[in-house]
């Protein structure tokens, strides 16, 4: 069974995913309004609403109700400067902003996670992935999906010298360890997003590629 989500809320489209997802969502003819808080300025749209701010004032002002929600927000380590301002981004924004998007009406809500999280895992950013994902799951959604995709490949604004040396060989590995690019990503949340499907599923990378073929 399909639905037709007419009205979205998006955290996290000044990204490399939330930006492609953006760009599908106003270019979709059942999408009426979109509402995209963000720090910076996004490119005016009519269909578009861009309150402009801190996140966690913006999200208590956030008003109208919403059919879906969206959460692509994500940073690293480095760009956070230390493990706290990591969490305070990967899971309390995160945490924060699914709780206000329930309040708004959503009944779907469509979250990035990682491949290999896990709340007890010895890796630091995959133990916070999977603390996030259990926090999403303890709040009720009637459906929660989230997708855990492998290294996005894209152009970003910044330069992450990491991801630039791994990136073409990440496109060799098979399964889900695979790279996968930031479009079939947004193609596959939003293929996502049109399924009812009550519970919660959790969509892994290898999966994800073949939904955003």
């Amino acid at each position: 069974m399909y639905l037709t989500p007419q009205h979205i809320l998006l955290a996290g489209a000044s990204g490399l995913t939330g930006e492609h997802l953006l760009d599908r969502l106003l270019n979709e003819p059942t999408v009426t309004r979109v509402l995209a808080p963000s720090r910076r300025p996004l490119a005016e749209h009519p269909h578009l609403e861009n309150p402009v701010g801190d996140p966690s004032i913006l999200l208590p002002q956030l008003s109208g109700r919403v059919d879906l929600a969206f959460c692509c927000l994500g940073t690293t380590l480095k760009q956070a400067g230390s493990e706290q301002a990591f969490r305070a981004v990967d899971l309390d924004l995160v945490v924060a902003f699914s709780k206000r998007a329930r309040e708004m009406g959503a009944r779907h809500l469509i979250v990035i996670s990682a491949i290999g999280a896990d709340p007890k895992s010895s890796v630091f950013y995959n133990r916070v992935k999977g603390e996030m994902e259990q926090a999403l799951q303890a709040q009720d959604w009637p459906q929660l999906t989230i997708v855990r995709p492998s290294l996005l490949l894209g152009e970003r604004l910044e330069t992450r010298l990491a991801e630039k040396l791994v990136g073409p060989l990440s496109r060799l590995i098979p399964g889900k360890y695979r790279g996968i690019e930031v479009c079939e990503l947004a193609r596959a949340m939003w293929r996502l997003a049109l399924e009812e499907q009550d519970g919660v599923r959790i969509v892994e990378s290898d999966e994800l590629r073949k939904l955003g073929k």
